[in-house]
């Protein structure tokens, strides 16, 4: 099986590009990736889901996409990514689907899954913790506000660009922490060489606004995949996830993996993501 292809997708105005693998009457499960990567970093991932029988669909979301990138910070707003995987949701005719996300995706998904959990058959979170109980530590954990700190360059217009783009690119691939596969940080790389991709990308961080950390609780089925090796995410964070999940829920600590579970721990992550499918 390859996840190489990248169909377009319509909705409303904007055109995603989405990967897509599996039986066609398989269980619909969506991926939403992170920052800064794109749909590619599913790629581990997506054959040992699809092999196991499920139909994988795994977005370039608002932003990567070419033709889903609109220009005002407002577009970007956490309403609008919501949106956006209903829509897509909607588009490829699934009426209830299971969910991963990881990173930004889980951010998202979280939401997705607060606010429109009767789409959901499932959540799987990875890295990113229910949003109420991230900024619960960010507010009172120092661990927490030290490793979010770099939150406040990524807001920035412009800088943030100019930092990031500096010495072909230098700064972006040391974020990868040498974790993730060589042709992955070089697609990445080249990907975001494209302006007006890592101004999208950013714009994830600029439309952001302190409302998410009200995110009501959730009762959709959930696993939560976080590691001790997260450089952004904090056990306070991740411990506190339990207490905003009233339905079904598991928490999966792996040891020694960075913050890039899909691409660096990718049978580990299918393994418990199928664990939640089937449960």
């Amino acid at each position: 099986m390859t996840f190489d292809h990248l169909e377009p997708v319509t909705v409303g105005d904007l055109t995603f590009d989405v990967r897509t693998l599996g039986p066609d009457d398989g269980e619909p499960v969506m991926l939403l990736h992170g920052f800064p990567e794109t749909s590619l970093s599913w790629s581990a991932v997506a054959p040992i889901l699809a092999e196991a029988g499920f139909r994988v669909f795994a977005p370039d979301q608002r932003g990567y996409s070419p033709d889903a990138r609109p220009t005002s910070i407002s577009d970007y707003a956490m309403e609008n990514l919501v949106a956006d995987v209903l829509g897509l949701a909607d588009a490829l005719g699934l009426g209830t689907f299971h969910l991963v996300g990881h990173d930004w995706g889980a951010a998202v998904g979280w939401v997705v899954a607060a606010h429109h959990g009767d789409r959901l058959r499932t959540f799987t979170a990875v890295s990113v913790p229910h949003l109420a109980a991230y900024n619960t530590a960010l507010r009172g954990d120092s661990d927490q506000q030290e490793r979010a700190s770099y939150i406040r360059l990524m807001r920035q217009e412009g800088k943030t660009e100019e930092v990031l783009s500096a010495d072909d690119g230098r700064r972006l691939g040391a974020m990868y922490d040498g974790k993730i596969p060589a042709t992955h940080v070089d697609a990445y790389l080249d990907f975001f060489r494209e302006p007006a991709a890592l101004t999208g990308a950013l714009a994830w961080y600029r439309a952001m606004t302190a409302a998410l950390a009200d995110l009501p609780s959730v009762s959709v089925p959930t696993t939560f995949v976080w590691s001790d090796g997260d450089w952004a995410i904090g056990r306070a964070s991740a411990e506190a996830c339990e207490q905003h999940v009233t339905g079904p829920f598991t928490f999966v600590e792996l040891t020694d993996v960075s913050h890039w579970i899909p691409e660096e721990a990718p049978a580990v992550l299918a393994d418990a993501t199928l664990d939640r499918l089937r449960g």
